[in-house]
């Protein structure tokens, strides 16, 4: 009877305390990982290092001069070679080690065997990265991170850089104008594409750069931000009207341009420039950034008569697309499906968009025109995406790569207040005057007078 009240008396606390650990690690995952989930992993990799590295095929046979060595020092059997290991480095959301390869290795062949690691270290993703030719590095992720999004602390923005949302790997996602000039970005009907191109508005509104937005739903989805926008276009007549106009801006910026590089041969070569940015900062025009919701829209025709006014437009940002990123002219083209049945000029518009961010969408085919040119399993990833996770989404460029990102939760109320607070930020561009739209004026509200009326009487 004693034995049996003593286990009780250690079993409850023990109990107790599993409960409120699953119940931490499901609910609160990042406080799981920083009281118990760090330790725990940190323990696994130290004490099974080099038994995981050879069971995966990460060893390769020492060298001579080590074989000799400790021949002549012990008695103990010559094992294969792990990867050296440097520091375990702890973070908020997992570890971070970097390996240095044996002799014959490549990161390849650390990446290809990344799920093994996760496994045997239990952890949630392992991610391997190149540092410099003989070195990687380990980001191992303890949680998944895209369950409740929340952005560090350091993201690395920037003119023209804004951290729109996170990756899979727990690093920011920026969304970098400079190096990605223009972008598509596909996403069905409450996919999050509306969230994330809030982040962008608000992260360009600081900035000191143009917005311009083209709004064929009338303006539902940028009307809100328009007291930060130099122009909008809310149908399609209006946007036809607009566009000439930015490629005016966009010739005159080349002539700029032109006139700079005439200069005489005894100029040092860092002033001859073939873009904006080499121009000097009091010459240097504002940078723009063209908006397009529902691209659709700009492609469709609802009679014979629109045809004409279709093309123009179509050719109009095929030729901003082309060239405006030395004008300092950035596209970020969204939509619910982008494919060659919209018509003439949507194919090789999207070959000129570099960047591509593909939402939950509603058939595989729109998925293949966001992704299909970068990787078959971007694809795949798109197509998994569950309805229950508003945002996440797959980004990848033309260079291969692509990774899994959710965008933060951010209120329309909270973006507008954004844009209205930064509306003094709108640069002086006289040739879009015209199609700067209304800002709405903020109802006053009648202040409470402390005063107590008179009683009516007869």
């Amino acid at each position: 009877m004693a034995d049996l009240t003593t286990l009780l008396e250690v079993g409850g606390p023990l109990a107790a305390l599993g409960g409120g650990a699953a119940y931490t690690r499901a609910k609160h995952p990042a406080v799981y990982w920083a009281t118990a989930g760090l330790p725990i992993s940190t323990a696994r990799l130290l004490g099974s290092y080099g038994s995981v590295m050879e069971a995966c095929g990460l060893t390769v046979a020492p060298s001579r001069l080590r074989v000799l060595a400790v021949k002549a020092t012990t008695r103990r059997e010559v094992r294969p070679v792990p990867p050296r290991r440097g520091i375990i480095r702890p973070t908020s959301t997992g570890l971070r080690l970097r390996l240095r390869l044996a002799p014959g290795q490549e990161p390849a062949d650390i990446a290809a065997s990344a799920e093994r690691l996760r496994h045997a270290w239990g952890v949630h993703a392992v991610y391997v990265t190149t540092v410099k030719p003989g070195v990687v590095e380990l980001r191992l992720v303890g949680f998944d991170v895209l369950n409740r999004v929340r952005m560090p602390r350091r993201t690395g923005g920037g003119l023209l850089k804004v951290p729109v949302a996170l990756r899979e790997d727990a690093m920011p996602f920026v969304r970098d104008y400079r190096t990605i000039p223009h972008q598509l970005t596909l996403g069905a009907t409450l996919s999050g594409k509306s969230m994330y191109l809030r982040h962008l508005i608000t992260g360009l509104a600081r900035q000191p750069v143009t917005l311009v937005g083209i709004d064929c739903k009338r303006g539902v989805e940028l009307a809100p931000f328009a007291a930060r926008l130099s122009a909008l276009a809310t149908d399609p007549g209006q946007a036809a009207e607009l566009l000439p106009v930015l490629v005016k801006e966009m010739e005159d910026r080349y002539d700029l341009i032109k006139a700079r590089q005439g200069i005489a041969p005894g100029t040092p070569d860092e002033e001859i420039t073939s873009d904006i940015w080499g121009l000097p900062e009091q010459e240097r025009p504002v940078p723009i950034v063209l908006f397009v919701d529902e691209v659709a829209e700009l492609f469709l025709i609802a009679s014979k008569k629109d045809e004409e006014r279709r093309d123009e437009m179509v050719t109009q940002l095929i030729r901003l697309a082309q060239l405006g990123r030395a004008a300092g002219i950035y596209l970020e083209v969204c939509g619910q499906r982008f494919g060659a049945e919209l018509g003439k000029g949507a194919t090789m518009l999207r070959a000129q968009l570099t960047g591509r961010v593909c939402h939950r969408v509603n058939d595989e085919a729109s998925a293949k025109m966001a992704l299909g040119d970068i990787a078959p399993e971007a694809v795949y990833a798109a197509c998994a995406i569950a309805p229950e996770r508003p945002g996440l989404a797959v980004a990848g460029d033309t260079s291969g790569g692509w990774s899994r990102i959710r965008t933060p939760y951010l209120s329309l109320a909270d973006a507008a207040e954004i844009c209205r607070e930064s509306a003094y930020l709108v640069p002086d561009l006289p040739a879009l005057k015209p199609f700067r739209p209304d800002i709405p004026v903020r109802p006053v509200e009648a202040p409470v007078s402390l005063v107590k009326p008179h009683p009516v009487t007869d």
